[in-house]
């Protein structure tokens, strides 16, 4: 990866981190190889930027300790849904629980987010929840910059991001933020997503 990154943006991102002990001991690592190539004379960049996957709850639950020793956050949201609920998305007997819609799902997200700007650290989402327009309105409002999504995702998401405005998006998360249980947070969502991009929805009856 190092090598790549003199020849092009390149950033590293650790996977199911659970604590800081785990992200030192990985930067240090990181810093061995760059010795190494320092010492062979390879080029690389040497302002690489560091994050980590934000998916399992101790990594969501102190996320300041953790911005504080990288650049850049990216919430997996499948693994941080399936670990916090306890529940296989896989398993058909208890995939209908599985649902990033639950409150402290995004309570998490939020606090996450929260963390992250007040260190100063960029912070993404991944997963299906990224892909789902339903969310696009409540990440943007949370606080999220960027949003990663499978390329078939991307029109609905982007129809979303650009037929509203940051301050509606505020008003959205801050409501969501009220309630208690993912069917009125999947209810209210649905409600404000099928005003803007009421095809999403032409297959429902």
């Amino acid at each position: 990866i190092l090598r790549a990154s003199a020849v092009g943006p390149v950033r590293i991102l650790f996977p199911l981190v659970t604590n800081v002990r785990e992200l030192r001991h990985a930067k240090m690592l990181l810093n061995d190889v760059r010795e190494d190539l320092e010492e062979e004379g390879i080029a690389f960049d040497r302002d690489i930027k560091v994050g980590i996957m934000v998916e399992v709850p101790s990594a969501a639950i102190l996320p300041r300790q953790f911005a504080r020793e990288c650049d850049f956050f990216s919430i997996g949201t499948n693994d941080l849904v399936q670990y916090t609920l306890a529940v296989d998305r896989l398993n058909e007997r208890v995939a209908n629980i599985f649902t990033p819609a639950h409150p402290a799902i995004i309570h998490l997200i939020h606090n996450v987010i929260q963390a992250a700007k007040a260190e100063g650290v960029e912070v993404g989402v991944c997963g299906e929840m990224g892909g789902d327009p339903i969310f696009t309105l409540l990440l943007i409002g949370m606080g999220i910059d960027q949003i990663s999504t499978a390329a078939t995702s991307i029109p609905e998401v982007k129809k979303m991001t650009r037929s509203t405005s940051v301050r509606q998006a505020r008003r959205v998360a801050k409501k969501v933020l009220t309630l208690d249980n993912d069917r009125g947070i999947t209810a209210y969502l649905n409600g404000v997503t099928r005003k803007i991009i009421p095809e999403a929805f032409a297959g429902e009856q």
